[in-house]
């Protein structure tokens, strides 16, 4: 066997845009490597709203071809991926002096009309002052519109491609940064690092995909050897999530003064999420955190509408991220285009480059279908288009059967608590079996480090789901981090350490 075989596509980033393409071409025969510089979704891809949306605030900014893609695709992502995402109720309350009614109806009468909506629930108008949605805001909110979209767990969507990719043959390294990649005649020949052992390997492709997202300039400058390239606008999103402010399942969509909006979601059960902010980001993505003006700006927004103003103290954890969207030249961050631009080179006689700029993760498969359109051109076609009906993994039970799936498990292994048996088919759907195996009660899945995490679950997250450190189980793997004292995340921490030596060490 070759050992340095000829890979048809080098993916450059783990995030949902590279997992996605990764999956999708793989999927079609392709030999495929994808190389992430950090964890999986260690970047945008785990820093979104959170939601697979057709983007009901685009409309004002005339992106129908971006909404109308969007809203097609909710119910698809849905349906392939239903214990990591679920159909959502959003309420928008009505106020005075800001958009009119009849604007906030037309807009969701095409909302709810040209993205094909089969199973959602359309719009309709409520009562605030008798509708149970009126109960945690202010009395001065009569009427609300009430729509559909999707919530997504974003970070795991990016690792289940991944899986998936991995399933079916592509090569997924991960903590390996790409330091450089030159052109050799029809070939790239990709210098890769592993920056935990700092040895570097080269491997050869025809094709490089840049799917980098706010290193995608970067790349093409410091790794490629292009100068003075400025394609992306980097806009930073950050989030707040405080002690949970209404029981109601619904989500709220709030209207500020400044014509931007923010969301308030149910989340992780015990927990509201409300976000996100829109501003122009000119640092290094990767030490993008929020800021003082950002979280005053969610407290005051917030406040506007809940009854209980939201306070500093209320916050149990913060995330920011940088989205790396086209640069259209718009003037505002918020009015910048979240639609994805994907640029081929390819000087003659010489290996092709595709760039990715933009996009959004409501839009990742149609992106991964648009990319594979170009390699086609580029490399050849080999298999058709599969990844809209194919489950991912773990997803393979119906679109509306995740409560069955939940008794399903619990009758398997009744030890299990109610909310533990939900919480690892949310994460895992099928799967959770997998992590389960034989065990008989909850000492069978070995060492508790609190918050039903136990050792079954981390080590099938290290063996089979890329995870290193504990940051990438607790942030982007399970959410646990919202649960776990620092104490009891150190201890994980070592925990994880020992088992990536222990796996360093069964590799040489």
């Amino acid at each position: 066997m070759d050992e340095h075989p000829i890979h048809d596509i080098f993916v450059i980033g783990g995030g949902i845009n590279g997992c996605g393409i990764a999956r999708d071409a793989v999927g079609r025969g392709y030999t495929v490597f994808l190389s992430e510089m950090n964890d999986l979704a260690s970047g945008t891809s785990s820093g979104s709203t959170k939601l697979i949306h057709g983007g009901l605030r685009y409309l004002e900014h005339y992106e129908f071809r971006l909404v109308r893609e969007s809203l097609m695709e909710r119910e698809v992502l849905w349906r392939n991926a239903p214990h990591i995402i679920w159909p959502m109720r959003f309420v928008l309350p009505y106020a005075e002096g800001l958009r009119p009614a009849w604007l906030i109806r037309l807009g969701l009468f095409l909302y709810d009309h040209i993205g094909g909506r089969k199973e959602l629930p359309a719009t309709k108008t409520l009562d605030m002052t008798a509708d149970p949605a009126g109960k945690p805001l202010k009395k001065l909110f009569k009427k609300a519109f009430e729509y559909s979209d999707c919530w997504v767990n974003d970070a795991r969507m990016v690792v289940l491609n991944a899986r998936d990719a991995a399933d079916r043959g592509a090569t997924i390294r991960t903590r390996a940064k790409v330091v450089g990649a030159r052109r050799d005649g029809e070939h790239w020949i990709v210098s890769v690092e592993n920056l935990r052992d700092r040895r570097v390997e080269e491997v050869k492709a025809r094709l490089i995909v840049n799917a980098a997202g706010p290193w995608v300039d970067h790349v093409l400058s410091a790794a490629v050897g292009q100068n003075d390239v400025h394609n992306v606008r980097l806009v930073q999103g950050s989030h707040i999530v405080i002690r949970k402010k209404f029981d109601d399942p619904r989500a709220y969509f709030f209207q500020n003064r400044d014509s931007r909006i923010i969301f308030a979601i149910p989340y992780e059960e015990d927990f509201t999420l409300i976000g996100t902010t829109d501003r122009d980001y000119q640092d290094d993505p990767k030490s993008v955190a929020i800021s003082d003006a950002e979280i005053d700006y969610l407290c005051d927004a917030a406040s506007e509408y809940f009854s209980q103003p939201v306070k500093r103290d209320d916050i149990v954890w913060t995330y920011s991220a940088v989205r790396p969207l086209y640069d259209d030249g718009a003037s505002k961050a918020q009015e910048a285009t979240r639609d994805y631009v994907l640029k081929a080179e390819h000087p003659e006689g010489s290996a092709p480059i595709v760039n990715i700029f933009g996009g959004k993760i409501t839009t990742y498969r149609r992106l991964s279908e648009a990319m594979l359109e170009k390699i086609e051109d580029l490399l050849g076609k080999k298999g058709k288009p599969w990844t809209a009906n194919a489950a991912l993994p773990g997803g393979d039970f119906p679109a509306k059967g995740f409560d069955a799936e939940v008794k399903k498990l619990k009758n398997i292994y009744p030890f299990l608590d109610f909310a533990h048996a939900r919480r690892l088919t949310r994460l895992y759907g099928t799967r959770a079996k997998t992590i389960l195996g034989l065990a008989k009660s909850s000492a069978d899945l070995g060492r508790n480090f609190g918050a039903d995490l136990y050792e079954a679950e981390i080590r099938y997250l290290a063996e089979n789901e890329w995870a290193v450190t504990a940051e990438d189980v607790l942030w982007r793997r399970t959410k646990r981090g919202l649960r776990l004292s620092k104490e009891q995340a150190a201890e994980l921490d070592k925990f994880m350490r020992g088992l990536a030596n222990m796996h360093t060490a069964a590799a040489e």
